[in-house]
């Protein structure tokens, strides 16, 4: 602070003489700090010397740059240039002639105008600092200053943050974002009115914060998807984002890309080596922070070594090993056709499998899984399939294992044939390599140059003997030898005579009244070879010639269960059975004697369905059952929607009729369907079915459609009676859902029931 220093002094006059006077002009005066100005001392006679002096006493020089003194006759000019406070005070100025002397003297007063020298702007800050905002004000007197902010006068003693320092500099402590703006400096000087302000700008930088996404983050390698990291920063002025990893400097290029503030980085290509800590840097004017975000990448198993092994049977041991990179380290697994060797599953700690007979141990070690077979066998060879898991994947590889062994001859020992049939007997050969076979008989290669019952085929598996004997001779014993590199085996083979069947025994009869349904056991003794038909022989019981027929036996096992019909009602039967295979037929059954039921109503027909093509039209199928004594007359069918309370129309179809076909269904909806078989003593039991038609499908443009509102039933061949059958057709209806007048069961979809009860398949 600058202060005024004023000095006052008289005019006095000194001298011997009378004659000699001095002037100064003006005799007072008021100079502004920098002003310059200029005073004259005049003399009234001439005079030798003029000199000036200081308020100090000091005699003016001069050549002072400063301070300059003039003369030019009798007048001496002093000017003071760019005045400062330190030049205020009286000046003398002191005339000299011969012994004369006298002076003359100046008070000059300096002051300080009112001035604001130093006020920057903006003037920047760090939040939470304490901040001072610099705003020179000089004059003297010395000046008042306030401040103020948003109009507003600030005054310390509302709030504790604010201070007005010795300097006038305004002193906010935790200065805060919300301090930001412009601050108005005003300086005033009461004594002359002055007053002088100046804005200035403030500005609060914020330190930068980082909020990272995720700390961690989990890529795949080698999946050709990139991968962002991100960390969001926020401070004033907004800062700017750099990534680091090791300490160099990440740029945008092939491998890394970023979003326009740099908040994001894009890694591309991801590979293992990716794998590290990354970086995040904000800076800005206020600092900066860095946070550190770890990209740790998995890799896929990926099987390194495998290879193909060659043994030979019987090795005392072979080994096969895989070996498999990942992160993290996978597991290996091994696994021979359904067999799955699970590592650890036998010994947890030291990651060992072995099999109950020891035949195979599985030793896994980090990255690397041994399969150690030991004393190989032939069914050793094959495909070894390795295959390494971890969380992000897996991959297989097969190994293949070959077996060099001798031959092993596999096939049925005995055969079963008869004069004149020929028979095949089968050498199977498992060899490798591949084996040659031979065949002898009586320690002669076969077949012979002088006979003709012997033949041979091969495969590349097999040699067939085909033999047909044409004596008892050519029965016994073939012998069928194998030869590879490795060894020989040799097999016997015994060609037998078969026999005809023992006879089958009847169990139980079920009689109706025209048919009667047969159980038996099968012959104790097949002669070798397989049954091929059965034959029933019936009559009425003491009297008359025997009915036959035979059964052919279309699968392995047969029948257990055999029907004969055309049987008259209320009558007394007895019948007995005959087995037959290639060499002929065999004793009968003992005889099994039954009574027909009387005439009666027949047995309810045995029924399928099947949706049409067409999706809203259903074929029923029959088969008949037991006529009841009297031949079938008509076949009535009836049928309604589920939902629906009456039936519709029923049609009555001629005896020879097999199906119906119901067309012009509505869609989406199930049906009761109810087939009853008719002869002259009444009607059979219903057989029903409830089946659901298809959804109604999308209709093309232009399609034509049609709907029959009538069933057309159909047959395989022309009515025997000579009707149509269509024409047939009973459009009376019916009241009840039963023509016996008894509500038959409501069944599910797809579901049958009566004699003809099955599943059927949609």
């Amino acid at each position: 602070m600058l202060h005024t220093k004023t000095f006052i002094w008289t005019l006095i006059f000194f001298g011997a003489a009378a004659s000699l006077e001095v002037k100064v002009t003006p005799s007072y005066s008021e100079i502004s700090v920098g002003q310059s100005k200029f005073f004259l001392c005049e003399v009234d006679t001439d005079t030798q010397e003029i000199d000036w002096y200081l308020p100090s006493g000091e005699k003016i020089s001069p050549n002072r740059p400063d301070i300059s003194i003039t003369l030019s006759d009798r007048i001496s000019t002093l000017i003071i240039y760019n005045a400062d406070l330190d030049k205020a005070g009286v000046y003398r100025c002191v005339a000299r002639s011969g012994d004369s002397e006298a002076q003359g003297t100046i008070n000059v007063t300096i002051f300080q105008q009112l001035e604001i020298k130093n006020a920057p702007s903006p003037q920047e800050f760090t939040e939470g600092d304490t901040a001072s905002i610099v705003c020179d004000v000089v004059a003297s007197p010395p000046p008042v200053v306030t401040w103020r902010h948003k109009g507003i006068r600030v005054r310390a003693e509302n709030d504790v943050r604010y201070k007005i320092l010795n300097n006038n500099h305004l002193q906010i402590r935790g200065i805060r974002k919300s301090d930001e703006g412009t601050y108005v400096c005003e300086g005033r000087v009461m004594v002359r009115g002055e007053i002088s302000l100046m804005p200035v700008d403030v500005i609060v930088n914020v330190f930068p914060t980082i909020r990272i996404r995720q700390a961690e983050v989990n890529a795949t390698a080698d999946m050709s998807q990139p991968v962002i990291l991100a960390c969001d920063a926020d401070g004033s002025p907004e800062p700017t984002v750099t990534w680091t990893r090791n300490k160099i400097v990440l740029e945008n290029g092939n491998k890394y890309s970023f979003n326009e503030d740099g908040s994001e980085m894009t890694i591309k290509g991801i590979i293992k080596l990716d794998e590290s800590e990354y970086v995040c840097t904000a800076r800005n004017k206020a600092g900066q922070q860095e946070k550190e975000i770890s990209l740790k990448v998995f890799v896929k198993p990926k099987i390194t070594y495998l290879e193909n092994l060659t043994t030979s049977e019987l090795e005392e041991q072979v080994m096969l090993t895989c070996e498999a990179l990942g992160d993290p380290t996978p597991t290996i697994t091994w696994s021979f056709g359904s067999h799955v060797f699970t590592e650890g599953e036998s010994d947890l700690h030291n990651r060992i499998y072995q099999s109950a007979d020891g035949h195979v141990v599985v030793r896994s070690d980090a990255r690397v899984s041994s399969l150690t077979l030991k004393t190989v066998q032939y069914s050793d060879a094959g495909e070894y399939l390795c295959t390494a898991r971890n969380a992000v994947g897996q991959e297989a590889d097969v190994a293949h294992l070959e077996v060099r062994y001798a031959p092993k001859i596999q096939g049925a020992v005995t055969v079963y044939t008869w004069e004149g049939n020929s028979a095949n007997i089968s050498c199977e050969v498992l060899a490798h390599p591949a084996a040659s076979v031979a065949w002898f008989r009586d320690g002669l290669p076969l077949p012979s140059s002088n006979g003709t019952s012997v033949r041979l085929f091969s495969t590349a598996t097999a040699s067939y003997l085909e033999v047909t004997p044409e004596s008892q001779s050519d029965f016994g014993s073939y012998n069928c030898t194998a030869t590879n590199a490795i060894g020989t085996e040799s097999k016997e083979f015994l060609l037998i005579q078969a026999e005809v069947p023992s006879s089958p025994s009847l169990t139980k009869v079920e009689a109706f009244s025209g048919s009667a349904r047969l159980e038996f056991q099968e012959p104790e003794a097949g002669g070798g070879v397989p049954v091929l038909r059965y034959r029933l022989e019936w009559r009425q019981a003491g009297r008359g010639r025997w009915d036959s027929k035979l059964y052919e036996v279309l699968e392995a096992g047969g029948p257990s269960a055999l029907t004969i019909g055309g049987l008259k009602p209320d009558t007394h039967y007895e019948v007995k059975m005959y087995a037959i295979n290639g060499k002929g037929e065999g004793d009968s059954s003992q005889l099994l004697a039954f009574v027909t039921e009387p005439v009666r109503e027949p047995s309810a027909p045995r029924l399928e369905a099947q949706l049409q093509p067409a999706g809203n039209a259903l074929r029923v199928s029959w088969t008949k059952q037991d006529d009841g004594g009297s031949p079938i007359t008509h076949y009535i069918v009836s049928y309604k929607a589920k939902l629906a309370s009456n039936w519709r129309p029923e049609i009555r179809l001629p005896s020879g009729s097999e199906f119906v076909v119901l067309h012009g269904l509505d869609w989406n909806t199930e049906y009761n369907v109810y087939v009853v078989a008719e002869n002259r003593r009444g009607q059979s039991q219903p057989a029903t079915l409830a089946l659901r038609t298809a959804p109604a499908p999308t209709a093309a443009p232009g399609t034509a459609r049609w709907h029959s509102r009538h069933p057309l039933p159909c047959h395989p061949e022309p009515d025997p009676l000579g009707f149509n059958s269509a024409a047939s057709t009973n459009h009376a209806g019916l009241g009840v859902s039963d023509p016996r007048g008894a509500q038959p069961t409501q069944l599910p979809a797809w579901g049958l029931t009566g004699e003809g009860e099955r599943e059927l398949q949609p």
